[in-house]
């Protein structure tokens, strides 16, 4: 295998380009563990890559001598379908690295649940399943709060309990873990707040993990030691040591792999003298765990903001374009705003016809209620560009629009699901007043509820305009910043077209004008 500085040097391209074409998926992660022995380093771990990925640089740089642009050659590469190696499963278990980053093809963007190959089974070997998972293993948010647990670690780790709260700011998971037999002793709390510290590096600042961990009082207070600037390795599967002391003073082992999803952490606590394989194997298939967890995902009273966007005059668009058309502009429109919702960590929903649901969970290093605002207003200035690409197209005046409704409140999450498919769905007023709001809408606007600004801090809504457009003495429109009003004193309730909105008739809102980065 190669150096991350043996690839630059023999392709003749800088650290910046490596990372590019790495996080483009034009070239595999690479496999991070510790220098081999006799290396003319000082570095702690070095990232290694497999031979084969000087081809696939050659035939980078050769696609860009022939003028094609980067995402020409994302897809030519996927034509080509060169094979990249996976690293043998030996180094990923090895001793010598504190933390291992798996080794993986490029993920597909199209397909967020991808993942490398698993390793097949050995004859005899039986398929591990989330169910049959023989070590401690749970599930927690971004904010380290439990969202599914296997009975050993109920047992063993978290502290004996007959049902997590329901409430899900009642539910961190270092919370429990020092409640639990092995949190009671000094020496284990120290190593399990050390143990969360590096879980949440890359993603948070010290203070803003800190504020995740300590927010209860019996949690000790972390002394000064690596800085976070020193992030985690990238990847989705880590290795990471524990040593933990029984009560009868025996040491045990820990080997902690963390698979890193968009809805979470999975830990699996393994006993260092385990062996792996048939875990490891199902660590990497990823689509099959993240679903099979999903379906056991723990309903859970959440704060929650909720966006729903409409396709204006979906209708008579669908009327006027062809069929292939009218599905084209539709996917379109929903690959386009995808990105822009991961961006800011949106979570889709369930939606009946083409509009859009997407909810905003808290985060530990950002306001989910700035968040919806920020994307939905990132989505109306994409919808503009998208209108005027069709109308150049079709030659036509239509203007294309999206119509957002946004509203905050606290809410029951859960799971639909069937076999082949997965969706949350969160229960109560909260949405169906986003809905209506959607529905009100009109021009591409972005109405709030009064609720939900009131949530932001005063230097949040400092950075968002908002307000009323109203009718003067003369007629003449004026807007009048920061105010709000009732949904019937702006709309004629009688008309046909606003039976839906009679629900949300005494609901203060506003519409929202720009908001500042």
């Amino acid at each position: 295998m190669l150096t991350s500085f043996e690839v630059m040097q023999a392709a003749n391209i800088s650290r910046a380009t490596l990372n590019n074409y790495i996080s483009q998926g034009l070239l595999p992660r690479p496999l991070v563990k510790n220098p081999e022995p006799g290396a003319s380093t000082q570095a702690r771990q070095i990232g290694y890559f497999p031979n084969e990925v000087l081809t696939r640089l050659k035939r980078i740089q050769q696609l860009k001598k022939d003028g094609c642009a980067m995402a020409e050659i994302t897809r030519q590469m996927e034509l080509d379908d060169l094979q990249i190696p996976e690293a043998p499963m030996q180094m990923l278990k090895s001793t010598h690295a504190p933390i291992l980053e798996s080794a993986a093809r490029p993920v597909p963007a199209d397909n967020k649940y991808a993942s490398p190959p698993a390793v097949p089974a050995q004859p005899n070997q039986l398929r591990l399943t989330i169910d049959h998972i023989p070590f401690p293993a749970y599930m927690v948010n971004y904010n380290f709060e439990i969202t599914w647990y296997n009975e050993a670690a109920r047992t063993e780790l978290l502290g004996e309990f007959d049902r997590l709260p329901a409430d899900i700011k009642e539910r961190n998971a270092l919370d429990f873990l020092l409640k639990g037999r092995l949190g009671r002793s000094g020496a284990n709390r120290e190593e399990l707040l050390q143990f969360y510290l590096l879980l949440g590096k890359g993603r948070l600042s010290r203070n803003g993990l800190m504020d995740v961990l300590t927010g209860k009082s019996d949690i000790p207070v972390m002394q000064t030691g690596e800085p976070l600037a020193e992030a985690r390795p990238g990847g989705t599967l880590m290795q990471l040591p524990l040593t933990l002391v029984l009560e009868n003073g025996e040491v045990v082992h820990y080997n902690v792999y963390a698979a890193y999803y968009r809805e979470g952490i999975l830990l699996v606590y393994q006993p260092g003298h385990a062996a792996s394989d048939s875990l490891l194997g199902l660590l990497e298939r990823r689509d099959e765990v993240i679903r099979n967890l999903l379906k056991k995902h723990l309903p859970v009273l959440t704060e929650v903001a909720v966006l729903v966007a409409d396709l204006q005059n979906s209708v008579r668009i669908c009327t006027e374009l062809p069929p292939e058309e009218y599905f084209e502009l539709i996917n379109q429109i929903w690959s386009t705003m995808e990105p822009i919702f991961r961006k800011y960590y949106g979570t889709h929903g369930k939606h009946v016809g083409d509009g859009m649901v997407y909810y905003f969970f808290p985060q530990p290093d950002c306001n989910y209620i700035f968040n919806a605002l920020l994307c939905a207003q990132e989505m109306k200035a994409t919808m503009r560009r998208i209108s005027k690409e069709w109308q150049l197209r079709k030659n036509w005046l239509n203007e294309l629009y999206l119509n957002t409704g946004l509203n905050e409140g606290q809410e029951w999450l859960g799971i639909f699901h069937i076999e082949t498919k997965v969706e949350f769905t969160v229960l109560g007023d909260t949405i169906n007043h986003a809905a209506r709001l959607s529905d009100f809408a009109r021009g591409g606007g972005i109405w709030a509820t009064k609720n939900l600004l009131g949530k932001l801090t005063a230097a949040e809504r400092q950075r968002v305009q908002f307000g009323i457009r109203r009718q003067d003495a003369d007629g003449r429109e004026v807007f009048v910043g920061a105010s709000y009003s009732r949904i019937s004193e702006l709309a004629n309730l009688s008309a046909p077209r606003n039976e839906k909105l009679i629900d949300i008739a005494a609901l203060p809102v506003t519409e929202i004008v720009e908001v500042r980065v």
